[in-house]
């Protein structure tokens, strides 16, 4: 017969009628008379339930349409295991749900000993899940946090290509360091117990795969904006790395990035995209992933929803660097307290970015025109020599959740700035030739999508969000 999805079977109202569905068992109760199974497949965060009458002392096995089933053939369907259950849709007297399948078939799968299933019916910490990274997407927390992450990458995709941009592969093996963002993960095969090295002792990477060090990418903003140069507005989509060696609870050595560039757009309009793009991602989870938002503003943030709705519903502030730090120097004026120091030039914290969106402003920040120190070399400069055009987006809950900038055309400005800071740039050369033929006003931002993903499912820690979470001393599965 063919399977019914749970999510599907929950809705249909053909009481009466067979329907097959297919998944894992979440538990298991009862009496001598009759068993209760909660069943879950991962289309829906609800379960349904089989009800499977139980055959009696005495009594004969049939073949009727309305079977019983023995105690021994009930007694492998434990937590954990796959089954088959093919039966009649009725009613539901229970409460949380309108239907449930009255059993006239089961069909064990796979078995899972009780004894040794770790994911027992019982709670169990997000430490220990993700000791157990392989099972936990079985949980209603990691099976929540999962669908999200789909409908997330789908409205991005969908944003984008309503939009007109095209999706752009940028390389995951650089020879380049973007801005650089962090220590890189090194690629090579050379034999890492003999190198080669060269008469000044470094090594000689001549005869690596490459012919030069490369390394896994930190962001694909650079040839991104190659794409710009040539297909007018593009996005990338990707997982990128960085060997940073933060055990935080927002930090990951491998995470995905979405960084859209676009050609003929200056700093305002560039502001408007942000907003309005996160707007739309958010508007989709609210629109696409109630069930699961429902859970999780339950289970651990009752004003999760709440948040995610103020977003939609209000304009962002647009706040200029100068003007932050004047209202951080004021907070703290009146008795306020920060760890870090907050003055003029200070790359901000997440305590600074958190107090102007929760408790300044009470609504999301665009902040602009940085001190150029604190940014990276490619940011347009403004008129005043001192500040660029940068465009951070501060979320509350979470800090920065954007980095974006208007991006510097000029070749001459440029390598004024390259030089300045002394920046190598002998394997650059081709993203130096964007400026030397044809440059074109332009500007992009970078997100990281586990970012948004903690912002939309109020999840506090960054390894909770991601499948199989990379950080330090950690690659398991």
């Amino acid at each position: 017969m063919k399977r019914t999805e749970i999510k599907e079977a929950l809705s249909l109202t053909c009481y009466g009628e067979k329907v097959n569905v297919r998944g894992w068992v979440r538990s298991r109760r009862g009496n001598k008379q009759v068993s209760f199974i909660a069943l879950n497949d991962g289309s829906t965060i609800n379960n349904i339930q089989i009800v499977a009458d139980i055959l009696q002392e005495g009594e004969q096995l049939s073949d009727t349409d309305n079977p019983k089933f023995t105690e021994e053939s009930l007694r492998l369907i434990t937590t954990g295991s796959c089954i088959s259950a093919t039966g009649y849709l009725v009613e539901s007297m229970g409460k949380g749900q309108t239907v449930e399948i009255h059993a006239t078939e089961l069909e064990i799968y796979g078995t899972a000993d009780p004894l040794t299933y770790p994911l027992q019916k019982k709670g169990h910490t997000l430490e220990y899940l993700r000791e157990i990274a392989h099972l936990r997407p079985r949980t209603n927390t990691f099976g929540a946090v999962l669908r999200m992450r789909h409908h997330m990458a789908m409205a991005i995709h969908t944003y984008f290509h309503e939009h007109g941009y095209f999706y752009f592969h940028t390389p995951l093996i650089t020879a380049s360091d973007c801005e650089g963002a962090g220590q890189m993960f090194q690629v090579t095969t050379k034999n890492l117990y003999n190198l080669k090295r060269d008469k000044d002792g470094q090594i000689d990477y001549s005869d690596d795969f490459f012919g030069k060090m490369t390394a896994l990418t930190v962001s694909g903003q650079l040839e991104g904006e190659l794409g710009a140069m040539a297909l007018g507005k593009i996005y990338t989509f990707g997982p990128t790395f960085r060997a940073e060696n933060s055990n935080t609870p927002r930090h990951l050595a491998e995470f995905w990035m979405i960084e859209p560039e676009v050609a003929f757009i200056q700093k305002d309009e560039l502001m408007d995209l942000e907003e309005d793009f996160l707007k739309y991602c958010v508007r989709w989870a609210l629109n696409n992933c109630q069930d699961d938002l429902q859970f999780l503003n339950k289970m651990y943030d009752n004003s999760l929803i709440s948040r995610l709705e103020s977003v939609i519903n209000t304009d962002f502030v647009r706040l200029p660097y100068t003007e932050g730090i004047n209202i951080l120097q004021e907070a703290i004026r009146n008795g306020h307290k920060f760890e870090f120091p907050c003055n003029w030039g200070d790359d901000l914290a997440s305590e600074h970015e958190r107090y102007l969106v929760e408790e300044h402003f009470g609504k999301p920040v665009i902040m602009t025109d940085y001190p150029k120190e604190i940014k990276a070399f490619y940011m347009k400069l403004n008129d005043d020599q001192k500040t660029v055009q940068g465009t951070d987006v501060l979320f509350p809950a979470i800090g920065e959740i954007i980095g974006g900038s208007v991006r510097e055309e000029s070749y001459d400005k440029l390598m004024a700035e390259i030089d300045r800071r002394q920046i190598p740039m002998k394997d650059m050369w081709w993203y130096l030739d964007t400026r030397r033929f044809g440059s074109a006003p332009h500007a992009g931002f970078g997100l990281g999508f586990e970012r948004l993903m903690l912002f939309v499912t109020g999840m506090q820690n960054i390894r909770d969000v991601i499948p199989f979470p990379r950080t330090p001393k950690n690659a398991e599965f």
